[in-house]
């Protein structure tokens, strides 16, 4: 039987991919064939190495197949199109840094997060082909990101490549004046990835710890060079009070564990308080942004002892202020649970009905758990029990389906008791 990768190289792969490609990329200029070229490195890792071993450089061994598959490829492209002359320089091509580059970024998957971000794209096209190709997301996760089927996200990103290569313009590392038209889809793209590794969208975990590690280090190391942008610190200090939360989120099995039955021991106090701290810096200087905003919210929430402590008048002035700027779904979402906390579930159901439209959140499964939610603290349980049953049918996440299934149980199991209680 012929010998495969272990777990752990599995995952070495995994990781080091974007990086791979961030430096072909870079040192050849074509995104497409790049990508393509680390994918046949890839391959020849999971078949060579289970043989004869882990090279003491796994990174360096795939960059090195890489270029020789791009150098051959030019070679041949080369020959075809009898250029030598002309086009000899490409097979050691190395794009000129810009100032951006040579004065602060040294991490090539950050590199290839701005390079990405190419002129020749929208944002709507920019961010998810960067997600697929750097991120590590996959085309029915990022689909789920922005509210869209997997087989239109697999379009756009095909259309993307396509746009691309039909442009014919290379891709270049990023001026000054680049990096900051460029930086918001960077920004929005790290913001996604995090949001996976805290609360993956599909699959029998509830997070990816790797992801969120990733958007955190990638974050931090863009704030190191421009520490005064309000943003770029909004969402440093987002994804820290975030992550402090995340031993308390699941169970010895995995379960999920909402944040009002969490045990606030289990956060990460050192997480808080840098977090806290960056806010305190920037909130006096900066203009209120979406990032600095939602990390005010997630601040208010990790600095109450208790979940009755919570300061829900503040969250929801809050998030007054964010949904004013940000037309995201989700962010009316989470303003519809703060207006329940502070006005009532019944007033929060009747904002929910608001949010039930094709071009909101019709038949998101947040939507559904949030309105079971609601229904059981009016006491009608019997809606609350569908809703629970529709939201579990409609999510990807196992762990979060186990949960809403397990409070449609919960419930059934009351009203039972409250008939049998009534019949005795």
């Amino acid at each position: 039987m012929k010998a495969r990768l272990t777990k752990s190289e599995e995952q070495l792969l995994r990781s080091l991919a974007p990086q791979v490609v961030g430096v072909v990329t870079r040192r050849y200029r074509n995104f497409s064939s790049a990508e393509d070229a680390v994918q046949e490195a890839l391959l020849a890792a999971a078949m060579q190495w289970p043989e004869e071993g882990l090279p003491d450089n796994p990174k360096a061994w795939l960059i090195q197949v890489a270029s020789r598959r791009m150098t051959d490829q030019i070679r041949s492209n080369i020959a075809r199109r009898e250029r030598e002359r002309a086009t000899a320089a490409d097979i050691e091509a190395i794009v000129p840094a810009s100032d951006f580059i040579e004065s602060a970024v040294q991490d090539d998957t950050l590199i290839l997060f701005f390079m990405c971000c190419h002129p020749a794209l929208t944002p709507l096209s920019a961010i998810p082909l960067t997600l697929r190709a750097v991120g590590g997301l996959t085309t029915a996760e990022i689909g789920r990101a922005f509210f869209v089927p997997e087989a239109t996200m697999a379009q756009r990103i095909t259309r993307a490549k396509q746009k691309i290569k039909a442009s014919k313009v290379p891709f270049l590392l990023p001026t000054n004046e680049q990096r900051d038209e460029r930086l918001h889809m960077v920004l929005r793209t790290l913001y996604l990835i995090f949001n996976e590794g805290y609360a993956s969208s599909g699959g029998e975990s509830l997070q990816r710890p790797d992801l969120a590690a990733e958007a955190i280090r990638l974050t931090r190391a863009i704030h190191d060079l421009l520490p005064d942008d309000g943003e770029v610190t909004g969402l440093l200090a987002l994804m820290l009070l975030t992550n402090a939360r995340s031993a308390a989120r699941t169970g010895a099995d995995g379960e999920l564990i909402p944040l009002s039955h969490q045990d606030r021991r289990m956060w990460n106090r050192n997480e808080i308080a840098e977090g806290v701290a960056l806010i305190e810096r920037t909130l006096p200087k900066a203009p209120p942004g979406l990032y600095l905003l939602q990390a005010a919210i997630a601040a208010l929430h990790d600095e109450a002892a208790t979940v009755e402590e919570t300061d829900w008048p503040q969250i929801l002035a809050l998030y007054d202020i964010l949904e004013r700027l940000s037309d995201n779904p989700m962010v009316a979402l989470n303003r519809a649970v703060a207006f329940a906390m502070v006005h009532g579930s019944e007033a929060g159901l009747e904002l929910l009905n608001t949010l039930d439209k094709p071009d909101r959140l019709a038949g998101h499964h947040r939507l559904e758990a949030v309105r079971a939610h609601f229904l059981e603290l009016c006491g009608n349980l019997v809606e609350a029990i569908g809703c629970y049953r529709i939201a579990a049918e409609r999510t990807a996440s196992l762990p979060e389906r186990n949960y809403l299934l397990t409070q449609a149980s919960r419930l059934s199991e009351l009203l039972a008791g409250e008939s049998a209680a009534s019949n005795e």
